[in-house]
């Protein structure tokens, strides 16, 4: 039975970067999180007889959201929903869930690297049927109808057992729960070499990897330990949890510092990695060495052929635009496409699809490829472990006889988090108007050579994305960059990306801090930050 429940629109429903997201209690109020799913039904494409999937990272009110989300859709017209165990779907085995199923499309129920719990945060997001987030075309178009909402439907009865794997009803629309992680490892294992993975490891290859209480952990389990062969206790907070165990699921050296300090002290394994709240971001560690994720996308696009599944070569690489120049080097030597995006995974959509890109990457540590339409953190960690398996070499090693080749570039992110939304703001629309003068201006020894707001037109579609960031280039290639970021539910979020690019090996060896300095202490002059936000230091460096 259909039951039609009377609303009235929140002001505040129009999704960021990856979707809608607010603190738990903000979702939890009466009809928010219904609006929300409601206006996805009513504006997303999805045609007769086809099916969604539906599933998320286990945060705190994820199930209880999950089963409106099935109640709503059998209401909606729905004629099939795929649902992980439980309501557990890493975002890309959901991305690959939709892939192979042709589903019309996903809500994923995920606030991705963002902390968990009771006072948490909280998000949905809606993937379309190539398995990617949807476009600024259809969010503005969800966004639109949260505006206009004024009723949404819902099936009045429970929504089946999620623990049960299975095929149900309800009403019209059948309900099939499915394991988690059994279509995800066996796209896995046609990727990559096991066998060589599983002998590297049985021949004394030692690797960590740190689930952080979070989405990735069966996965993690059932690919590295049962697999693969690693043994039991490689696979570390590898039961999810509605808090993330009190943790922030964010793998950087701040919230993953006991694998951090593990790779760096005296008994560490050859490889450590981390993944995030959602499975979509990782953390690439060698014995004595954390890799940057701009470094990673570099060193994964480089040796990418080593594993069967790209055996032929890459048709090219996509980057967000303050991820570090290094893959741009990559593709120049290899004679392949670069492209350059604004911030937001479901900017390399087109290019995928389109056969433009096999390889893509950001520099807030989410790597992927082709296979899914979404970033994906085991997916970077098998990588990374077939060609340690092929080479023989050590992480430090590749990295570095990877600079030798390439050159380096030295990078680091600053992050202001929680700012008044106001003074950032003021901070950027500063920046901006100052643009057109600042070609020639001389900062010490740095001279800016451009400067621009970023703006993308999308070579497939023609869509074009304004105002994605403030871009400082100087002589020689440092660059500044300052954006706002759209994944915070308090305040605002500023970053400022910093890049020194370095080709002399016998620079190499200088510690970021030192090799950054200068262009530290330009983006505090240039951006005025400590004046605009009162922040003398960034909460976080990555």
């Amino acid at each position: 039975m259909i039951r039609t429940v009377a609303t009235k629109p929140f002001g505040d429903q129009k999704p960021g970067t990856s979707g809608l997201r607010k603190k738990v209690p903000h979702f939890q109020q009466e009809n928010y999180a219904e609006n929300f799913l409601q206006s996805i039904f009513d504006a997303a494409e999805r045609p007769a007889g086809s099916a969604l999937v539906i599933g998320g990272d286990g945060r705190f009110f994820n199930a209880e959201v999950i089963r409106r989300a099935i109640r709503m859709a059998a209401a909606n017209g729905v004629a099939k929903v795929i649902v992980g165990q439980n309501g557990i779907l890493s975002t890309p085995a959901a991305s690959n869930l939709i892939r192979q199923r042709k589903a019309a499309g996903g809500i994923i129920l995920s606030a991705s690297h963002n902390p968990g719990g009771p006072d948490g945060d909280f998000g949905i997001k809606y993937n379309i049927a190539n398995g990617g987030p949807a476009p600024e075309g259809v969010t503005e178009a969800i966004y639109k109808r949260t505006q206009g909402i004024s009723e949404y439907r819902i099936w009045d009865g429970d929504a089946p057992d999620l623990s049960v794997v299975g095929t149900s009803r309800l009403g019209d629309m059948e309900v099939e729960i499915v394991d988690p992680v059994a279509d995800y490892a066996a796209l896995m294992e046609t990727l990559f070499d096991f066998g060589k993975i599983r002998a590297a490891i049985a021949n004394g290859l030692t690797l960590r990897f740190d689930a952080m209480h979070a989405v990735t952990g069966p996965y993690a389990h059932e690919i590295l330990e049962r697999r693969l062969g690693a043994p039991v206790g490689t696979v570390l907070n590898g039961v999810p949890s509605e808090d993330f165990g009190g943790g922030h699921p964010d793998p950087n050296v701040v919230w993953a510092a006991p694998l951090v300090d593990l790779l760096m002290g005296p008994t560490a394994p050859d490889f450590g990695a981390a993944s995030d709240g959602d499975g979509d971001r990782n953390m690439i560690l060698g014995r004595g060495i954390v890799v940057t994720p701009s470094d990673s996308l570099a060193v994964l696009a480089a040796n990418a052929h080593l594993a069967p599944g790209y055996a032929k070569g890459i048709a090219g690489i996509a980057r967000s635009m303050p991820t570090s120049g290094a893959a741009d080097r990559v593709a120049k030597k290899r004679s392949i496409g670069i492209y350059e995006t604004p911030t937001g995974w479901k900017f390399f959509g087109n290019l995928l699809d389109a056969g433009k890109v096999t390889i893509c990457g950001e520099e807030s540590a989410g790597t992927g490829s082709d296979h899914v339409r979404e970033k994906d953190g085991l997916w970077a960690v098998l990588l990374w472990l077939n060609i340690l398996a092929e080479r023989g070499q050590s992480v430090a090693e590749i990295v570095e006889g990877h600079w030798a080749e390439f050159g380096r570039n030295y990078y680091q992110r600053h992050d202001y988090e929680e700012v008044d939304k106001a003074a950032a703001e003021e901070l950027m629309d500063h920046l901006r108007q100052r643009l057109a003068s600042m070609a020639g201006q001389r900062f010490g020894t740095l001279v800016v050579s451009e400067a621009d707001d970023f703006s993308y037109k999308d070579p497939i579609d023609g869509s074009v994305s304004t105002g994605q960031g403030v871009r400082i280039v100087f002589s020689g290639g440092s660059r500044i960059v300052f954006r706002l970021s759209g994944t915070g539910t308090v305040g605002a979020t500023l970053r400022v990306y910093i890049e020194r690019f370095e080709p002399d090996p016998a620079r190499h060896d200088l510690s970021v801090e030192e090799a950054l300095r200068e262009l530290v202490e330009t983006a505090d002059v240039i951006g005025e930050i400590r004046k605009r936000t009162g922040r003398a230091e960034p909460d976080v460096r990555t």
